[in-house]
């Protein structure tokens, strides 16, 4: 029987297949009421988190907000339930804002939602080939410069709602946007930077006295209570998309076509590049918190299955996301149940209260993006990079130009080819050591 063992446990390790089982399966085996008792507690303090989070990013997205809720709740479900993390919490992310926003504006959202089912096909590809592991050869300096890029563009977006400009039409290219909004600076209203200061301010009070509550809940609610007490004139939720939905919609195939798949694919590429690289990079600094090990094939398995899903209930893309990781952690999840849990209760709150958010005030809402732009830039490690290898920072500046001037796809696949090239001139593998900032 021992021998059988043995061979059956190097038949599943010679085929991958405990590197691709999903995490939920092990955690379940020495599962207790005290564990659930934890999961629950942290899956309704960052489900209160990435509630704002994922109707924001949504918005900046282009997208209608309650498409960052089904987000949340399908993609974040499936990303615990199948994921090869303990701790993992999955949705929309800041880092998909710009190639999603530019695939709107370009095929609509229907293309959107059949490239989105186009990623998620190919990362369940990449994760029964193993692919995962190659995560460690992307440069860390093309990740920082796309991120950075990406959260410059992040924060140029919120401009306008933030002073509450108006603009008959906003460019959507950063070179075209920068004049638009200086010549309609003189339609800012002071209520809205008012309301836009005041919630920034108090996300960061609430972040520095209370790290482990949920402020930004408090923080947006605070604000967009400002704006109704008083009746400012500032836009909200409501007034610009109408009232959200109560029920999560129907199932649907987006329209399928081999033209349309040829015209998406470059973008299907992009968002699978971007959810692999982002989620397994949010496991990994997961684990240097909780002394653990992830399963980057089972991740982008889950990644795969969570994309699938959610474009078929035409939400947006999802991925792994580490400032929700990390609040989880520190709120005492510790197993995939706190994700589902997380994805549970953002579901209740969809049903039941899906009213209350059309008050939410968009200043409010264009502060918290414009603080997770500030995180995705870590500023604080801009001195670090300076004082590294000249060949890297070339390489960061380069990704992080092409980034905002010229193209996401462009820059990754410059980026990439470029540090490839760079690594395998030094002749020396090199571990990464990037930390994800928070998104």
């Amino acid at each position: 029987m021992k021998d059988a063992k043995l061979v059956s446990n190097g038949l599943l390790y010679h085929f991958g297949l405990p590197m691709r089982q999903p995490k939920i399966i092990l955690t379940s085996r020495d599962y207790s009421l005290s564990l659930f008792y934890s999961d629950v507690l942290a899956g309704i303090t960052v489900a209160m988190v990435a509630l704002p989070l994922s109707l924001a990013i949504a918005i900046a997205s282009g997208a209608d907000p309650a498409k960052g809720l089904v987000t949340a709740i399908v993609g974040g479900f499936f990303i615990s339930l199948l994921g090869g993390s303990r701790v993992q919490i999955g949705g929309p992310t800041g880092a998909f804002i710009v190639v999603v926003f530019d695939v709107i504006s370009t095929h609509g959202y229907d293309g959107l939602v059949l490239a989105s089912l186009m990623a998620g096909i190919i990362l369940l590809v990449a994760g029964y080939f193993r692919v995962g592991r190659l995560i460690r050869y992307i440069p860390d300096a093309v990740v920082n410069g796309f991120t950075i890029g990406i959260g410059i563009i992040i924060a140029t977006s919120q401009i306008k709602d933030f002073m509450g400009m108006k603009l008959a039409s906003e460019p959507a290219d950063f070179i075209d946007k920068i004049p638009a909004l200086f010549h309609a600076s003189d339609t800012a209203s002071l209520s809205a930077v008012g309301i836009a200061l005041f919630t920034l301010v108090l996300i960061v009070l609430l972040r520095w006295a209370f790290p482990r509550f949920p402020g930004l809940v408090v923080a947006i609610a605070a604000g967009s209570a400002l704006v109704m007490f008083f009746s400012l004139d500032v836009d909200t939720i409501g007034s610009r998309f109408g009232e959200l939905p109560s029920t999560l919609p129907m199932p649907q195939l987006p329209d399928i076509s081999i033209s349309r798949i040829n015209e998406l694919f470059p973008s299907a590429l992009i968002i699978a590049f971007l959810a692999g690289v982002e989620s397994l990079l949010s496991a990994m600094v997961a684990d240097r918190m909780i002394n653990g090990h992830h399963r980057p094939n089972a991740e982008l398995l889950a990644q795969g299955a969570a994309n699938i899903a959610s474009a078929l209930m035409t939400g947006l893309p999802a991925t792994g996301a580490i400032a929700r990781t990390a609040t989880n952690i520190k709120a005492g999840g510790k197993t995939p149940v706190a994700g589902i849990v997380h994805a549970i209760v953002i579901l209740l709150v969809m049903l039941v209260a899906a009213p209350l958010a059309g008050h939410l005030a968009m200043p409010a809402l264009a502060a918290l993006l414009m603080l997770t732009a500030w995180n995705m830039c870590e500023v604080r490690k801009w001195g670090e990079y300076w004082r590294g290898r000249r060949s890297d920072l070339i390489l960061l500046l380069l990704t992080l130009s092409l980034t905002v001037l010229v193209d996401l796809t462009v820059a990754i696949g410059v980026g990439v080819s470029a540090g490839l090239a760079l690594r395998l001139s030094r002749r020396k593998a090199i571990d990464s050591d990037w930390h994800t900032p928070e998104r």
